[in-house]
């Protein structure tokens, strides 16, 4: 029987075989949700490379956050991975949900991030 972080990790690499897969080249816009916490970053799969990165442990996010583990700071996050892409130059991305539900905080930055300029 496997765990529920092994369950995790087999569903997120299964979602990102098939993400890679369809793609067709573009970057990819990857969530991690931990318990206490959000992060989300842009990577480059050909380089390797993380392009644009945000997350709710970020010293300027702590006061303005109540708590990194809610929809808001989700939302947060989204709009200011969303941001800080389109400074860099990435309009299209593919979203890695990773082992997690297109549900609550996942579903949060991805809207958050749609609505600050972002296509996927």
């Amino acid at each position: 029987m496997l765990s529920t972080e092994q369950s995790r990790h087999r569903r997120a690499e299964r979602n990102r075989f098939q993400i890679v897969r369809k793609s067709r080249g573009r970057l990819r816009l990857s969530v991690y949700r931990s318990g206490k916490h959000i992060y989300a970053q842009i990577i480059d799969d050909k380089a390797g490379k993380t392009l644009v990165a945000a997350s709710s442990v970020e010293k300027d996010l702590r006061g303005k956050l109540k708590t990194g583990a809610d929809k808001a700071a989700a939302k947060t996050i989204g709009q200011i991975v969303a941001e800080r892409a389109l400074k860099a130059g990435i309009k299209e991305v593919v979203f890695d949900r990773g082992g997690c539900l297109y549900h609550g905080r996942v579903k949060e930055l991805a809207e958050a991030a749609r609505a600050a300029g972002l296509s996927f």
